[in-house]
Formats: C-alpha cells, structure tokens, sequence
C-alpha cells in the first residue's frame, strides 16, 4: 500500500499511451461541499455508454458482507456482520450479488466508484494472506463496516483488493474503478489500484473524475492557476477605454470538454469559486449547479465500439448529504427532478429493499392545473 504516491514521473509516459484505450470514456465526476453550517454535501454523476439497468437499494445492519479470496487459493471464505445500515447504487446488468458503485451509510460516510481504464491493476492475493475482498465487494465492506475516513485508512489496508474477470458476466468492460470516501466531518480520500498495490490520497480538490490517477490530475491543475474569479480591469487603448465583453473572462481557459482532465479542472475550479453555501439546502442547490457543469448529454460525446457508436451520457446524478442523512437521485429522464429520501427512516425501517432507479417516483412539477382553475 502506498500512501500520497508520488510515482507521476514513473506512469507518465504509461499515462499518455493508455490514453488510447480502447473503450469508451466513462465519464464519471464526483465533488464534494462543506457548507458554513459544517453540513457535508457530496454529488456525482454517473455516465456510461451503455444502459447499466442501475438499482438503489438499501442495505440493513447486520447484512453478510463476503470477504473471500480467488477460488483457486482455497482461502476461508469470511461473512462479516455489517456494522451500518446503508443505500446504494449498483448495476443490475451484472449477474450476481451487487456491486455497489455509489452510496452512504447511516454513520454519514460516502462513497462514489469511478471509472479508472487502463491504469487500474488490483492486488495479488497469496495464500499467507489473512485479509481480502472482490473489487465486486468493496463497496458493501467500505459501507457496511466503516464510520469514518480515519476508520478506512486505519484498517482498509489490510485487505488485499482482488479481481478475477471470471467473476463479471453481464457488463461490457471489466471494473477498473478508483473510489472517492468522504465523512460528514469533510474528511475525504482517493483509493486507487496502480500496479498491483493500494495507493490512497487525502482529497485536496475534493473532486474526482477517471484517467489519469488522481496524482497526475493535481499536477495537471498547474497549467491553471492564472484562472481567477475576477474579470479584467479596463485598458486604455490609445485613448479608449477597452473594457471586458461581458462578465467571466476571469475564467478565460476554463476547459470545457468532456475528457477527465477538463472535467477534474472544471469542477475543482467552480467549486472553488462558487459563493460558499450557508446551510445544507444552499449547499444542495450549488450541488445541483456544480454537477450541470459536467453533464453530458445523449449524442455529444461519442466513440466507437467496434462497428458500433456508442455515447456516454449522464445515466443518473446523486446528491448525498452525510450530516443529514439524506439523498436526492435523479436519471437521465429526469435530469432537475430530483427524488428525495430521507435515508433516517429507511436506516431505521431496517428493512431490506431495491428500487429500479428509471422508474421512482419523480415529480413532474406541472403546475398547469393550479394557474388555470
């Protein structure tokens, strides 16, 4: 396990050739907000090229989460007892137990996988080991069994994190994933699986897009710190005042594609200058705007698979407030029609449950009726 790598220098050049990796993007961004109140606020969005059939479900205390080893090893196969109740995201395509990509827990920690193609190599487990978990599992463990992020860096590096393609039916492209962990305290961590070891960074841009890793992302960030929330003061140009074009050219440079990288700046630098939010709900709200910057629509962002073009496209956007225990989800059919749960009910029903996400109740917000009659 490796903590604050600094191994840019050795992957960069194994960076730009992998750049040319073969499947579609997967663009995936993920940002987190404190609010003045000291409400932790953390959002994303999940994009795909392919429909993922994705589900939330909520997971109770005391579920079996499994922690075992590659078959071939004939390790002891472990069922611990979930310490936390908690809701999450996984895709239905894949056969078997879910994966969970995305959720939080009842003791306010989150957690969002994003795509890592390319550079992800998870460990090898060896028959001396005594702790370790599927890449299919790591979700479940991280939120069944954690309060914390002090918590994760404390114990996570004791398990060995394994992938065997063997184990994935159902889903396009193998899960190279890195995962972003924030607690309601603000505290928030980057895990990544580069060349066979653990590595895990402290979250200083509190944002998380996919390739490169997270190391080469905050160098990147260098190449913009001329970006400024302050426009241009006037020039005067041979006796004329030449003045701004309108406001934001402050901004001036700001990417806007869709690649990580622009994705990583643009987020970062946003959330940075957006007005800090005084409570949760104007946290929620900046959230919302925040996430807007980085979603793709259908069509714009396309790649070939084969003989075959496929898009990326923002599947479903999460909002997660970890001081509160609330969630707010919504699809791509739904885009500014948020559902809302409070997560204190559904922990405290302990129940077990799963909900396609394309068809929850959203809201229409048609108010014709009421401006007519």
């Amino acid at each position: 396990m490796r903590v604050l790598a600094s191994s840019f220098s050795r992957r960069f050049i194994l960076s730009l050739c992998l750049f040319s990796f073969t499947h579609s993007s997967f663009a995936c961004t993920a940002i987190n907000l404190t609010a003045n109140d000291g409400t932790v606020i953390a959002g994303r969005t999940m994009e795909w090229a392919f429909d993922m059939k994705w589900e939330l479900s909520a997971i109770p205390k005391g579920t079996v989460v499994d922690v075992s080893a590659p078959s071939e090893l004939n390790l002891p196969e472990k069922k611990l007892s979930s310490n936390y109740a908690f809701v999450a995201v996984a895709p239905a395509i894949l056969k078997g137990p879910p994966a969970f990509l995305e959720g939080q827990n009842e003791a306010g920690l989150g957690l969002s996988g994003n795509f890592l193609p390319g550079l992800t190599e998870y460990q090898t487990v060896t028959t001396e080991d005594k702790n370790y978990v599927s890449i299919l599992n790591f979700g479940s463990l991280v939120l069944g069994m954690f309060n914390t992020v002090d918590a994760v860096k404390a114990e996570l590096p004791s398990y060995k994190v394994w992938f065997d393609p063997n184990e994935v039916k159902g889903i396009p492209t193998p899960p190279w994933l890195h995962f972003v962990i924030t607690d309601r305290s603000g505290e928030s961590i980057v895990i990544e699986f580069v060349k066979g070891q653990m590595e895990i960074h402290d979250n200083v841009a509190n944002v998380l897009t996919n390739a490169p890793t997270y190391d080469w992302h905050l160098l990147n960030a260098r190449n913009y710190l001329s970006l400024s929330d302050q426009g241009a003061s006037p020039v005067m140009l041979n006796g004329a005042n030449v003045t701004n074009i309108g406001q934001g050219g402050g901004l001036l440079g700001l990417p806007a594609d869709y690649t990580p990288p622009s994705r990583f700046i643009r987020a970062a630098y946003l959330s940075r200058f957006a007005t800090k939010p005084d409570t949760s709900a104007d946290a929620t709200q900046l959230m919302a705007h925040l996430l807007n910057n980085v979603d793709i629509p259908l069509g714009v962002a396309k790649s070939m698979e084969g003989a075959q073009t496929v898009s990326d496209y923002t599947q479903w956007v999460a909002i997660k407030d970890l001081s509160n225990n609330q969630l707010r989800i919504a699809d791509y059919a739904h885009r500014t029609n948020y559902i809302q749960i409070d997560l204190n009910r559904v922990f405290q029903s302990n129940k077990a449950m799963t909900w396609p996400i394309p068809t929850l109740p959203y809201p229409t917000n048609d108010m014709t009726a009421q401006l007519i009659d």
